[in-house]
């Protein structure tokens, strides 16, 4: 029985029935196939899942390095940080590149990353994520208050840890609003280096 190759791998949808190839699809492949994920969009549990199994199934797959291309504008608490889990337990090197805009939550997926790098017209934007408005019985909105805040500090918490900053400032940072160009980030912690024509990064 011959070994598994990336290159194996197709989209299916339920059923095992082969699912219609869009452009987005076909580009998914193409990099799938050079161990390559992109995560693009608003990090929320489909997005998170989505991403978390094309890791997974590349770690399976073979022990080579992985790159998970980063462009999310904002993020779900939960979802950023189950994804980030996922980064964390991976047993293999994985690099993170932000190449847009990674924002709000969705910083917390770069952060998780023990290694991180940015193109050079990448942006950031450290702003607290909205909690999602609580209705119901006083305790339903006290205990969803409990969890968001619970949440909260875990984001800024693994951000503070990435980037060597007390989590005091970081979270005044996002509390405030910071804004950041790749250069900046670098400054800040939030990535090693810049990605640069004709070399892996400056550093």
């Amino acid at each position: 029985m011959r070994p598994h190759r990336t290159s194996d791998i197709r989209t299916s949808g339920l059923g095992g029935h082969e699912r219609p190839h869009t452009f987005h699809t076909l580009i998914q492949e193409r990099l799938f196939e050079r161990r390559v994920v992109l995560a693009q969009g608003v990090i929320d549990d489909e997005l998170a899942t989505r991403t978390a199994a094309q890791l997974l199934t590349l770690e399976a797959l073979a022990p080579e390095p992985i790159t998970l291309r980063l462009a999310c504008p904002a993020g779900e608490l939960g979802a950023v940080l189950s994804l980030a889990d996922t980064i964390h337990m991976l047993g293999v090197e994985l690099t993170a590149i932000a190449v847009g805009e990674v924002s709000g939550a969705a910083i917390g997926a770069l952060a998780a990353a023990p290694s991180r790098l940015a193109y050079p017209h990448a942006r950031f934007a450290l702003i607290e994520p909205k909690a999602e408005p609580a209705s119901g019985r006083a305790s339903d909105i006290d205990t969803y208050a409990k969890e968001y805040l619970t949440r909260w500090h875990q984001l800024v918490e693994l951000v503070a840890d990435a980037t060597g900053r007390q989590a005091e400032a970081v979270a005044s940072d996002f509390r405030e609003g910071r804004f950041l160009t790749a250069a900046e980030a670098k400054g800040y912690g939030l990535v090693s280096g810049v990605v640069s024509a004709g070399s892996e990064a400056e550093s």
